[in-house]
């Protein structure tokens, strides 16, 4: 009688062989933005690529003429090509022609490959788009129309398509950087990296509306002890503005000074002069910070 396999052991053969394609080039291909083992073929000029964004870098690059310069359509891409064996076919997780899985991680939605599953992808249906740290750890806020970390959830302050716009600092497109992006306490979005050389030129306003981004009340009291410290002179000791306080947006009728002006509700020196005498110096607060 012959012998046959059983099919526990067809069952094995066939887990190994799913498992050493899952591995097989892993990490060996991909571009500086991604680990993959497949190439895209552009929709819009049908151009091979590594990746979206090795086609955005290409095509927005100012050696490209500025009317054929264009972004790739992400969700129209229909082709891949597998980095192994170099066959083009519809957009799916393994080759159909060798069986190589071409990225770990899949999403079919956003045509999206990526072999470095580290980075805890997920796919949020409410954002539209696929996006890294693990699904857990984030929630998406609909007013804001996009996703925040789990420990902003009832602290941010909502402001609509808060992540819709280009960083008001490097001037790209926040909602879907790549870059790490941060919240500041007034609600609106920045790269983190931007707001670190903010910090570093001694800049600590939103660059959108202008408040404080951090506590300055220390930096308050020094300008306290400061104007204290500096007499107007006589001519000016009685001269009233009108100032404007970036924080709180209260009005303030309060005595001149060439250092700087309190808000007489929130106690802060973000204000600016409305109406008045001679504009008061706009380095103090930086001079203070140094």
């Amino acid at each position: 009688m012959e012998a046959r396999p059983c099919k526990g052991s067809e069952y094995i053969e066939s887990a190994e062989k799913d498992e050493s394609l899952m591995e097989l080039g892993f990490g060996d291909f991909g571009c500086t933005h991604y680990r993959r083992r497949c190439k895209i073929r552009a929709p819009c000029c049908n151009e091979i690529f590594d990746c979206r964004h090795c086609h955005n870098e290409a095509k927005n690059s100012i050696d490209v003429d500025p009317l054929d310069r264009h972004e790739i359509p992400r969700h129209e891409v229909k082709k891949v090509i597998c980095s192994l064996c170099g066959t083009e076919q519809d957009v799916q997780q393994k080759c159909i022609n060798c069986g190589v899985c071409m990225g770990k991680y899949f999403c079919e939605k956003c045509k999206f490959f990526d072999d470095d599953v580290s980075k805890h992808q997920y796919h949020c249906e409410e954002c539209g788009i696929c996006r890294t740290g693990g699904q857990e750890n984030f929630f998406h806020c609909s007013k804001c129309g996009c996703c925040y970390s789990i420990l902003l959830k009832d602290s941010h302050r909502c402001v609509e398509r808060a992540m819709h716009h280009n960083c008001p600092i490097c001037f790209e497109y926040i909602f879907d950087s790549t870059k790490d992006i941060t919240v500041l306490p007034c609600g609106h979005t920045i790269h983190l990296d931007c707001l670190n050389q903010m910090k570093q030129h001694l800049q600590f306003s939103c660059p959108v509306c202008s408040r404080s981004i951090c506590n300055m009340s220390k930096v308050w009291e020094m300008l306290d002890q400061e104007i204290a410290s500096t007499p107007m002179p006589e001519i000016y000791q009685n001269k009233m503005v009108w100032i404007l306080c970036n924080d709180c947006g209260s009005s303030s009728n309060v005595n001149f000074h060439i250092v700087a002006h309190k808000c007489l509700s929130c106690k802060s020196y973000n204000t600016k002069q409305i109406r008045g005498g001679p504009a008061s110096c706009s380095s103090s607060i930086s001079e203070m910070v140094r």
